[in-house]
C-alpha cells in the first residue's frame, strides 16, 4: 500500500518536473525549488529530480525551505524564510556556500544580512496572484531594501518581462519569477 502510494505521489510529478525541465532550457541565473508544503521525504525524492534536471541543462538549482535534506544530500545552495535562518546553528548555516533569504520590510533585510545571509528576496513588489488580496508593496519599497544592505537584493511577486527592468533601476540585483516560468 504505501510503495502503491509513493509510486502515484512521484508519478504526479511529472507535469512539474516537465516544466521545470522548460525553465530550465530558458539559462535562468537558477532555480529554488519551493515546495514547502510537501513533507520532507517527498520534497528531498523531488529534490533529486530537479537537481538531475538542472545539472543536465548547466542552470544552479537552490533548494528551499527544508535545510536539512539540502544537506543530506549536499546541496550547497539554500533559500529560507527569515524564521527558518534564526533557528539554525552555526554550523548548520556552515554547510552551505549561498543562503537565501525572503524578506518583506527593510528591518527583515538587515537582519538576514545580520545573520549571515548571501542575498535576500524583497517583496512583493507589485501585484501578484500568489498573495492575492495583499496589496505590492511597490518599487519605493524594493528601492529602500536594496539601500538597506550590502548583500544582493532579488525583486519578487507579480514580475514580467514589461516590469523587470523597473525594478533592477530600483537597485534589485535581478528578479525572481514564479507563474511566468510554471505557465
Amino acid at each position: 500500500m504505501n510503495f502503491i502510494k509513493k509510486r502515484e505521489e512521484m508519478s504526479s510529478f511529472t507535469p512539474f518536473l516537465e516544466k521545470i525541465e522548460e525553465a530550465a532550457k530558458k539559462q535562468p541565473a537558477f532555480i529554488i525549488l519551493r515546495e514547502k508544503d510537501l513533507p520532507p521525504v517527498t520534497y528531498r525524492e523531488l529534490a533529486v529530480k530537479v537537481l538531475e534536471i538542472c545539472e543536465n541543462a548547466g542552470v544552479s538549482c537552490v533548494l528551499h525551505y527544508f535545510y536539512k535534506e539540502a544537506i543530506e544530500l549536499g546541496v550547497k545552495k539554500i533559500h529560507l524564510p527569515l524564521h527558518i535562518l534564526e533557528k539554525m546553528t552555526e554550523r548548520e548555516k556552515n554547510c552551505f556556500e549561498v543562503i537565501g533569504v525572503s524578506t518583506h520590510s527593510v528591518e527583515q533585510a538587515k537582519m538576514a544580512e545580520e545573520l549571515g545571509a548571501s542575498y535576500i528576496t524583497a517583496g512583493h513588489v507589485f501585484v501578484t496572484d500568489c498573495k492575492k488580496g495583499l496589496a505590492p508593496r511597490g518599487l519605493g519599497f524594493l528601492k529602500e531594501v536594496c539601500e538597506s544592505v550590502d548583500i544582493d537584493v532579488y525583486a519578487i511577486g507579480g514580475i514580467s518581462k514589461e516590469n523587470m527592468s523597473s525594478c533592477i533601476a530600483a537597485g534589485a540585483k535581478g528578479v525572481c519569477m514564479m507563474s511566468g516560468f510554471m505557465k
